[in-house]
């Protein structure tokens, strides 16, 4: 091994514990302290009010993010919308075109999900994955990553839920949940 990367790094965080898109907004705030250019397309999501889409302002031209998702969850994950499955395929075509542009950071926040609940195939991901040019790493967050997103990844962290606030039914706080 020559210690040179032949493609582009994956990181992979899932789980059913909290913290997946709280990581990669992390090593984005650190990207960009560094004055590396960070791309977030946000999967499923479509709420404007999130901290991660309100300091969008503060931090470009080195950040931008780009929702592909209703403002609503998508609860029925046996019957997503019509809608719910455009729109994920919007993403991973804005997705495309923004890794020719060789960001430093590409986050894919929750594709993961968006691929368990058959909004988007694993083979389209992993070939778009394929296609990502080496200098830019891409990490890929949501519950229920599919096996084979995993087996591609080259760092894959699983976070485990072992207790929550909301379980005692506290509400989200604004500035740590959202």
């Amino acid at each position: 091994m020559d210690g040179h990367k032949k493609h582009a790094r994956v990181m992979l965080y899932t789980g059913e514990g909290e913290g997946k898109t709280t990581t990669a907004l992390g090593i984005a705030l650190r990207a960009v302290g560094h004055g590396k250019r960070v791309v977030i397309v946000q999967f499923m999501k479509g709420r404007k009010s999130i901290g991660e889409y309100q300091i969008r302002e503060k931090l470009k031209p080195l950040y931008s993010i780009y929702q592909f998702g209703r403002p609503d969850f998508i609860y029925d994950v046996h019957h997503p919308l019509d809608m719910d499955k455009k729109l994920a395929k919007m993403g991973l075509g804005f997705a495309k075109r923004a890794a020719k542009k060789k960001p430093f950071l590409l986050i894919l926040d929750e594709i993961n999900l968006a691929v368990a609940f058959g909004l988007l195939k694993t083979a389209e991901v992993l070939e778009f994955l394929h296609s990502v040019p080496k200098e830019t790493t891409v990490i890929l967050t949501g519950r229920r990553a599919p096996k084979r997103l995993i087996d591609a990844a080259d760092l894959v962290t699983e976070m485990v839920k072992v207790k929550h606030p909301f379980e005692v039914g506290e509400e989200a706080i604004e500035g740590l949940e959202y």
